[in-house]
């Protein structure tokens, strides 16, 4: 069903109209059509058929953006496959997908994994002569892909998603970040990532020209926007931070771009600000969503004032977003609790687990495992993950609260807050903290730093200052159980 309202509109409204631009070549919305439909023949030929399973190992180039269309074209599932595993990280996810086949890029780590079907596809380009295939799939509750969750806090799930969810993400970021016809978007952020992967969709539907950067860099951005005049991208806050520090931006003519949308993780206020001091022109609208949910609230550009920098926004017409107990009961305005949401874009299940599925739904609502409040207005406000909360002496930390206050201080690059175990008070709260090229801060300093805005609990017992940047996924999150896992190694138990 997507193809017919995403790429197939395109073709329709705008078929002269530049579709796909990269490395200096491009391709029209009529041109794009035309190979999307070859390579479903081709794929159609090698014996992929609605309800097969497809993984994709590619950096974010048009190839992979051709190769989802096809799936989407044919009935047949995507797999995008997180490009920052390991070998055997991968193998773990294609064991669960079960797919027909792979076609990845050698520069990627390969996978050891044994398929029916596989092409590496920079040395064995896909046979595309045929333009003989089935008509375009619509149905939405087709199964489009199965996005893998991050993994941030266990084993990565695989989210089903169906064209009826994607469509409904589509009408949703419409809301905060109206498209633009004609404008140009730019896949900074990775493709298989929930806040990029809906774009594609939508940029053809609008007439809106793709420009894909395989890896990004501060340079590489730069670059690509004032070459193609990008209009809008997404970007992670980690990659924003990088290119808020990169001396040679003021180089760039880089005027045309008019909205940067920005999720995955909270983007410390500091940095909200170096944003506007360095693109005053620049609309910025802030997304909050899940791998399960996709887009659930924005805020917008003019709601970025200084008593707001810490909301996610608030929801559009179609999401159902209410914050409860621990029994599933609606708590009162700004008292904290679970993020529950329905809607349409909001997933059915995981694949092949539904002992997950169940826990993860309550009263048909689906627990997003964060913990946040709503204010009088509607606005709502992200403290932390559920899992990620610390108890130290009964009371309760949220780290993403002592990490925006971290984040204040001139001389901190990046920062992460986690519990740590102690026989005494349970959990300490731990600072794991980088600081900037040149910069010199002490544990002590930045402990005093902290008591201006935090009570004396929620203040860092310890602290790790790093030169080396922190771990983290595909996604740009930062991997906390990967910082813990030393401290909690020789525990009994974890206190959560």
């Amino acid at each position: 069903m997507i193809h017919i309202h995403a790429l197939g509109r395109g073709a329709r409204y705008y078929p002269d109209g530049i579709a796909l631009a990269s490395d200096g070549k491009s391709s029209t919305f009529r041109e794009l059509h035309d190979r999307v439909s070859r390579i479903a023949a081709a794929l159609s030929r090698g014996g992929f058929s609605v309800g097969d399973r497809l993984a994709i190992l590619l950096p974010n180039e048009p190839e992979y953006i051709e190769l989802i269309y096809a799936c989407t074209w044919l009935g047949v599932i995507a797999v995008p496959l997180n490009t920052r595993l390991s070998a055997a990280e991968l193998d773990r996810v294609l064991a669960d997908a079960t797919p027909r086949g792979l076609i990845r890029h050698s520069s990627l780590p390969a996978p050891t994994a044994q398929l029916p079907w596989q092409l590496v596809i920079d040395e064995e380009p896909l046979d595309v002569g045929s333009t003989s295939c089935p008509d375009a799939l619509y149905d939405p509750e087709a199964i489009l892909a199965f996005i893998y969750t991050s993994g941030t806090t266990g084993r990565p799930k695989g989210v089903v998603l169906t064209h009826a969810n994607i469509l409904a993400d589509l009408d949703h970021v419409n809301y905060w970040m109206p498209y633009k016809e004609g404008g140009v978007y730019l896949h900074a952020a990775p493709i298989f990532h929930i806040a990029d992967f809906p774009i594609m969709f939508a940029a053809p539907a609008f007439g809106a020209r793709q420009v894909t950067l395989p890896k990004f860099s501060p340079r590489a951005f730069c670059e690509a926007v004032a070459r193609e005049r990008v209009t809008h991208t997404v970007l992670v806050p980690t990659m924003i931070n990088l290119l808020s520090q990169f001396q040679e931006i003021g180089k760039y003519d880089l005027s045309s771009l008019e909205v940067l949308g920005y999720g995955g993780s909270p983007m410390a206020p500091g940095l909200i600000h170096r944003t506007r001091e360095l693109l005053p022109h620049l609309e910025l609208v802030q997304v909050y969503g899940l791998s399960e949910t996709g887009f659930l609230t924005g805020l917008q550009d003019h709601e970025h004032t200084e008593e707001r920098l810490l909301s996610c926004g608030r929801t559009c017409p179609g999401i159902d977003l209410r914050v409860v107990d621990e029994s599933g009961k609606e708590v009162g305005t700004g008292r904290p609790g679970e993020v529950v949401v329905r809607g349409a874009n909001v997933m059915r299940r995981y694949w092949n687990d539904p002992e997950e599925t169940a826990v993860a739904f309550r009263d048909g609502m689906f627990r997003t495992g964060d913990v946040g409040y709503q204010d009088a207005d509607g606005y709502v406000y992200i403290m932390d993950r559920l899992k990620d909360m610390i108890v130290t002496g009964g009371e309760n930390v949220y780290p993403g609260e002592v990490e925006a206050v971290i984040y204040e201080h001139p001389a901190v690059r990046e920062a992460a807050v986690f519990g740590i175990p102690d026989p005494q008070w349970g959990e300490l709260v731990m600072a794991y903290v980088v600081l900037k090229p040149g910069a010199a801060l002490s544990a002590d300093d930045l402990r005093a730093y902290c008591r201006r805005s935090l009570a004396n609990y929620k203040i860092p017992r310890r602290v790790e200052l790093s030169e080396t940047e922190l771990p983290k996924n595909g996604s740009g999150k930062v991997l906390k159980r990967v910082l813990r896992e030393r401290f909690w190694a020789n525990a009994g138990r974890g206190v959560h």
